[in-house]
């Protein structure tokens, strides 16, 4: 789990870089950072409980710092999403930036599409307001979901 947050961080890092908004790369390099120190915290921790005697307390550390980096790296997902709405610098070809690019660049097409399948909904309410579907927008965190843990593209190398 640590080594997989890592790998968001990373992939988060690559974003960032070549985020055209500076507020977006700002906030996304910040929930990098705070990923990469959880995953390490993480890390170490299971370290020690793996050559220490079984303790109740050490198990729930493990357990909290395991969600503390879920939430951190749902929080580089949310960055990540700003950014590739933002835009994104062309990242040189062939190269593992331009990979990860690709992803968010077909996340972005799908979210597009979304949006504009919603808005040709013609079903209006009392207030002449557009009714929207149930179904939500596409996310980050679901595109890596559908291609984790088989896809080690994604997951493992961003």
């Amino acid at each position: 789990i640590a080594s997989d947050g890592h790998a968001f961080a990373k992939f988060g890092r690559v974003i960032a870089t070549h985020c055209l908004d500076e507020r977006c790369s700002t906030e996304l390099l910040s929930a990098v950072e705070q990923t990469h120190t959880i995953s390490s915290q993480l890390g170490i921790v299971a370290r020690v409980k793996a050559v220490t005697a079984e303790s109740k307390s050490s198990s729930e550390l493990l357990v909290r710092n395991a969600q503390n980096l879920t939430q951190a790296v749902s929080r580089v997902l949310a960055a990540a999403e700003a950014a590739c709405v933002k835009g994104l610098r062309q990242p040189p070809p062939d190269s593992e930036e331009a990979e990860v690019a690709a992803f968010c660049i077909e996340w972005r097409k799908k979210l597009s599409w979304h949006r504009a399948r919603e808005s040709l909904n013609s079903d209006r309410d009392e207030l002449g307001l557009r009714k929207t579907r149930a179904r939500p927008e596409p996310t980050l965190r679901a595109m890596v979901q559908e291609r984790s843990p088989h896809n080690k593209n994604i997951t493992r190398h961003p």
